[in-house]
């Protein structure tokens, strides 16, 4: 069984209301436990790794009552493919 722990020190997040960046968050964790549960399963992940940085860029977000949300999974999924081994 591999173990895998993710710290994720800091989210910069501009322009959001607290209900917003609550949301979004949520989002982001539940898809990130998604995203690493069908990582783990690659033989390549039982090798140790350490990414120091990984900066995912802007990322576009349209209002709306899903917005946060959506943010959050894309977010989750840039994170699951810079922490992809090689």
């Amino acid at each position: 069984m591999s173990r895998v722990n993710v710290s994720i020190q800091q989210v910069v997040l501009q322009g959001f209301e607290a209900a917003d960046r609550a949301v979004l968050l949520e989002s982001l964790q539940a898809e990130l436990r998604q995203v690493i549960a069908d990582a783990v399963a690659d033989p390549a992940w039982a090798r140790p790794n350490r990414t120091q940085l990984l900066n995912l860029g802007r990322m576009p977000f349209s209002g709306g009552p899903s917005a946060g949300r959506d943010l959050g999974r894309r977010i989750a999924r840039g994170i699951g493919k810079g922490l992809k081994h090689k």
